[in-house]
């Protein structure tokens, strides 16, 4: 009993809720960037690795470190935005993509297309290779955009390493490939680095899919493997965003594990292959 207030015992998941509900926040006012709407468990998993990593007892000597420290705030912002990727990820989709979508953007005068989530840049460089190869690089503009600035700065170098080269060489094939894909990059080192023409057409910006508004209207929305780390509230805002950003006739690329949840937005798109999850802007 105090001040005549019982004070009962938290248990430890709820106070290690709230405590990463009041790290949110804390970042949000003081940084500017909205992690609050993140999956849960995906959060939880990450604020619990960088505990570890610094050796922090709790949640709220985190906080407190990542409000005084911006070295901290920089590898935890790390730990939010890291994201899975590799070249022609998925290979299906990216054939379907030549097969289905490319067609229909080739009868067009020009033609913009924006990545959303480019992360390091495996997956805008695999979108410009197939680009070239069907011809529609010259009258192309791409706008790859996510919110990690360190990871757009790996975009730009268009740089990867050379153990990579057979899986992802794998994948070009199977997403229907015309070339030798060692064409399209030379080796140094450990690393190989992609022609830098072809990134001639892609503009790497940051853009924040929480805060952010639309800033142009596209052809084609790539915005895979991104909405898994959002909860359905964030998951909806960020459909409506895409639709306001796509033109009727647009189409519109999601993740393998992600789907149209709006059921507003569902009416407003036809599925162009459900497998792929392309589907096609009708109103």
């Amino acid at each position: 009993m105090r001040g005549g207030l019982k004070i009962s015992e938290c248990p430890d998941e709820e106070l290690e809720t709230l405590e990463i509900e009041l790290l949110l926040e804390g970042i949000y006012r003081y940084y500017g960037f909205d992690f609050r709407n993140y999956f849960s468990p995906y959060l939880h998993r990450r604020v619990k690795h960088r505990l570890q990593a610094e050796n922090l007892p709790s949640v709220s000597r985190l906080q407190e470190q990542v409000l005084h420290d911006p070295g901290i705030m920089g590898r935890l912002f790390g730990d939010f935005t890291v994201n899975v990727t590799e070249m022609f990820r998925d290979p299906d989709f990216f054939l379907s993509l030549r097969r289905n979508v490319l067609p229909a953007l080739k009868e067009l005068t020009h033609v913009r297309i924006w990545q959303a989530g480019c992360s390091t840049g495996e997956e805008s460089y695999s979108l410009a290779i197939l680009l070239r190869e069907e011809g529609l690089s010259s009258k192309t503009q791409i706008y790859a955009t996510d919110l990690n600035e360190v990871s757009l700065e790996e975009a730009k170098k268009g740089s990867f390493p050379i153990a990579s080269m057979q899986k992802y060489t794998r994948n070009y094939l199977l997403a229907g490939g015309k070339k030798a894909f060692s064409e399209y990059y030379t080796v140094d080192g450990d690393r190989v680095n992609f022609n830098s023409a072809l990134s001639n057409n892609t503009i790497f910006a940051q853009h924040d899919l929480v805060t952010d508004r639309s800033f142009n209207e596209f052809d084609l929305i790539l915005c895979r493997n991104v909405m898994i780390y959002f909860n359905k509230q964030l998951q909806k805002q960020v459909q409506n965003l895409l639709h306001e950003s796509l033109k009727t006739s647009g189409f519109l690329c999601l993740g393998s594990k992600e789907g149209l949840t709006v059921s507003s937005q569902v009416q407003c798109y036809e599925p162009m292959d459900s497998n792929a999850r392309i589907f096609r802007k009708i109103r």
